[in-house]
């Protein structure tokens, strides 16, 4: 009986110790994956890989952005201690216009509550197109979600001031948190939008209509022009982004800039709606939240570890950077971030 236990326990033994050799395998490859020569050698790959690329074409609806350099390509990866990785044109500054959209809803939230948002805005994609008037229609309790146009410009409705030069005031005081520096405005990109935003005016009154703006419909959607015409670079992109993988802590300033428990809903937002149309590809493809503009930025995060800023101007038929899109899945999937496939 003695020796029956002891073959037993012999047995339980081996196999712990080959879980917690497995285990210890899988968390050094995982860390290796990660280090520092690692993140850089997958980096500057994925810039020389896909610099050359031509495809797509910038946004010329808004004249300003058409006349930006397309051959423009710059990535930043910002870990959340703190950890910066650069590449090619990361310093040039792009307007943020729809990215800015996740830093307006986080303020909404922490001022109201992740509930209020959900109930007043919504949280399910439209499967229309982002300045649809239709999905408004569809959904007369509320805009659908904060990352369609209509649900945008409810956020910024919803930002809590006693007047609009306040309420933009908090808007761009909170961008400037998340990127730890005062973002400049793009007062021609700004003028190029606002003369020719009648549809997004339309969509505010029509959700002014069915008692869904906060505030002034039409006041609010000059707010919102202001904000999409904020400047960022790539390396913004992924400061901004990684204080949302770090529960809201900027990890570079170290400020908290919004409540550890918003940012899980403000990421589950990206990934439902972040790159328009193309979010269920995007998804399917890299499994992380994300969020495009037609500026030509992508800021991509990964929770807990990571975020990518990318900036390069031509676009897909979507409204998503091309060469932003093959860059940041390539360098999720070589570094392993898919959280899915942990």
């Amino acid at each position: 009986m003695r020796n029956k236990f002891s073959k037993l326990s012999l047995t339980i033994f081996s196999l712990l110790l080959i879980f917690s050799l497995n285990t210890a395998y899988a968390l050094d490859a995982s860390s290796n994956k990660l280090s520092a020569a690692n993140i850089s050698k997958v980096l500057n790959a994925a810039h020389a890989k896909f610099k050359n690329n031509k495809d797509g074409k910038n946004a010329d609806y808004i004249k300003a952005l058409a006349d930006v350099d397309s051959n423009l390509f710059g990535i930043t990866i910002v870990t959340i201690d703190g950890k910066v990785y650069e590449v090619g044109d990361y310093k040039s500054e792009f307007s943020i216009q729809s990215i800015s959209k996740v830093f307006t809803v986080a303020k909404a939230m922490q001022q109201h509550g992740a509930k209020a948002v959900q109930e007043k805005i919504g949280a399910s994609a439209t499967g229309l197109a982002f300045n649809s008037i239709i999905a408004i229609e569809q959904q007369p309790a509320r805009a659908a979600n904060p990352f369609v146009n209509a649900g945008a410009i409810a956020s910024t409705s919803l930002i809590k001031a006693k007047d609009g030069k306040q309420r933009w005031n908090t808007i761009k005081t909170n961008m400037d948190d998340f990127a730890g520096r005062k973002l400049a405005f793009n007062e021609v990109v700004y003028q190029s939008e606002v003369n020719d935003n009648k549809r997004n005016q339309a969509i505010s009154k029509l959700l002014d209509a069915y008692g869904r703006m906060y505030a002034d419909p039409l006041e609010s959607t000059t707010i919102y022009t202001k904000q999409c015409s904020v400047n960022v670079s790539a390396h913004d992109l992924a400061v901004m982004g990684s204080t949302l993988a770090n529960h809201g802590k900027n990890p570079v300033t170290k400020k908290q800039v919004i409540d550890p428990q918003y940012p899980k809903h403000v990421l589950a937002l990206m990934a439902t709606a972040g790159l328009y149309d193309g979010a269920g590809d995007w998804l399917y493809n890299t499994g992380t939240p994300a969020k495009s503009g037609v500026g030509g930025g992508i800021v991509a995060v990964i929770p807990g570890k990571l975020a990518i800023g990318v900036f390069a101007p031509p676009l897909d038929s979507i409204g998503n950077s091309v060469k932003g899109q093959l860059a940041a899945t390539y360098i999720i999937n070589e570094l392993g971030l898919n959280p899915y496939n942990q």
